[in-house]
């Protein structure tokens, strides 16, 4: 490894599970990069809801990956390692990690990295990956959305609905999207979402079906779970998509599934982080193909509700806890 780099550097770690008070930054060696891998000067990482599931203790990191929080930065490749050739010593790049992202220094497999596009700054780019490879391998890839249908995106001012938002108005959907006030309705409205539901005021269901002429949804990608479960199948249309990725409310309800069987739904769900290396890189080369460019473009572009110092990291997670934010929470390095 370089012999400039630093020997340690801060990271933050959670000490048991509990509320943010329980995040902790502390000094560790600067790891050195294995075969395929790169290190990373990490200049911002984004937070994301399974942070704060890992932080309480429900979301143990997979086998293999650090206990330090974070599945997202962007940053400056520092070192290779044997084999790691696609990025050059100095190059830009944003990735999807396992962990470690709370860092001043992240290991990333090179196949899991994206070079930035131009006109992003790091902190933008900090924000682009976890959301952006879990919008579009569960709508594009799994839920296939396509041109002309109807997405239904639950949590509409969150770092996955903005981009979900963004995403499918660029490839040519109609979105309606739930959030819950008046102005983080306004504000999916701004992003491009043809209809927002204040889901404390109005019934998402109801909406849905007036916006589509009783017709429903193609696809609803869904993080709440619960009571939203059974309702969602009435808001689909016939031969619908439900796509799981998270339960804000509960993983266990009691549900009608005979509207699956007359309405001929499909439900699944994905979660993203224990992926292989491979799977991750499969993702990421669909978005190198068809997301990026629209990044440089400027066509879609991560919404950045706050940036704070890795030391306010517990500030970070309580404002990712209260659900005020619109769009992702960075921490800057």
């Amino acid at each position: 490894m370089t012999t400039s780099l630093p020997r340690t550097m801060r990271a933050v770690i959670a000490e048991g599970g509990g509320g943010p008070d329980v995040l902790r930054v502390i000094e560790r060696e600067v790891p050195s990069p294995g075969a395929g891998e790169i290190l990373v000067r990490v200049d911002a990482a984004g937070i994301n809801r399974p942070d704060v599931i890992q932080r309480v203790g429900d979301y143990p990191p997979p086998p293999g990956a650090p206990d330090v929080l974070g599945l997202e930065i962007a940053g400056t490749v520092v070192a290779r390692g044997p084999g790691a050739e696609r990025f050059a010593t100095g190059a830009p790049v944003m990735a999807l990690v396992p962990g470690g992202g709370y860092a001043e220094f992240c290991l990333v497999h090179e196949d899991n990295a994206l070079p930035v596009p131009d006109g992003l700054s790091m902190v933008e780019a900090g924000a682009i990956p976890e959301t952006y490879f879990t919008v579009w391998t569960n709508v594009f890839d799994r839920g296939r959305l396509r041109a002309g249908e109807t997405l239904l995106v639950h949590g509409g001012t969150s770092g996955i609905g903005t981009t979900a938002i963004q995403l499918a108005k660029a490839f040519g959907a109609t979105v309606i999207a739930t959030a819950g006030s008046e102005e983080k309705c306004e504000a999916c409205l701004r992003l491009g979402a043809d209809r927002a539901v204040n889901y404390r005021s109005e019934d998402f269901v109801a909406a849905v079906k007036a916006h589509t002429a009783r017709k429903g949804a193609d696809l609803i990608l869904d993080m709440v779970g619960g009571s939203y479960i059974a309702r969602n199948y009435d808001a689909a249309a016939i031969e619908g998509r439900i796509v799981q990725i998270a339960f804000l409310e509960s993983a266990k309800v009691e549900v009608d599934f005979r509207k699956l069987m007359l309405k001929r739904l499909w439900h699944t769900g994905s979660t993203l982080r224990p992926r292989s290396v491979g799977e991750k890189a499969e993702i990421a080369r669909a978005l190198a193909d068809h997301v990026v460019p629209l990044l440089a473009q400027g066509r879609c572009k991560p919404v950045i509700d706050t940036v704070l110092p890795l030391e306010k990291v517990r500030e970070a997670h309580e404002r990712m806890e209260s659900s005020a934010h619109v769009g992702k929470i960075v921490l800057r390095m």
